[in-house]
């Protein structure tokens, strides 16, 4: 079943050939665990990471640019064969604009998925702005689409399911699951 969106906003989503994804607080709930070595956690919840499986199956590329910087966040990257991490980056924008030249594309065929300020300049590039449901007031004032979810709790795949029945690929990647 197709979500209900107004026209303009399905528009948007039809052009959308990159996902990019912030890390904390949008692939995570936000919270950093250090133990007392000094060694970092995070929690990525395996649906988000299944819907990024699937948008990948139709071609869909996926990126991520973080700000921090987490040996966790390469090896998830990897688990789920995301080939381009830019980790550190504390420009975002010339980050996404050296991917837009590199890949010659424009912002209109970028989803880019954040959830507080920092992310809100990234938003005014891209033709679908997405804050997480417990974003900032910021990036949620921004933001073209804000979800029904949290950051690590299923907000990612949200946004997968929603690129995929707007651009009538889901029956096609998920019929795998339902044949004999």
């Amino acid at each position: 079943m197709k979500p209900s969106i107004d026209h303009n906003l399905a528009e948007k989503i039809r052009h959308v050939s990159f996902l990019i994804l912030d890390v904390d607080g949008v692939m995570t709930d936000g919270r950093i665990i250090i133990d007392d070595a000094g060694n970092e956690t995070k929690q990525f919840h395996v649906r988000d990471g299944h819907g990024l499986k699937l948008l990948m199956r139709v071609g869909i590329e996926v990126i991520v640019i973080t700000g921090r910087t987490s040996e966790v966040v390469e090896h998830r990257a990897r688990e789920l064969g995301i080939h381009e991490v830019h980790q550190g980056s504390k420009d975002k924008v010339a980050v996404l604009e050296e991917i837009m030249a590199r890949r010659n594309i424009t912002g209109e065929n970028i989803a880019y998925m954040g959830d507080d300020i920092v992310d809100v300049p990234v938003f005014r590039k891209v033709g679908f702005a997405v804050a997480v449901a417990d974003a900032s007031d910021d990036a949620r004032e921004a933001a073209d689409y804000i979800t029904g979810n949290s950051g690590g709790n299923g907000a990612v795949r949200e946004i997968c399911e929603l690129i995929l029945k707007v651009q009538n690929k889901w029956d096609t990647v998920v019929s795998r699951y339902y044949s004999d």
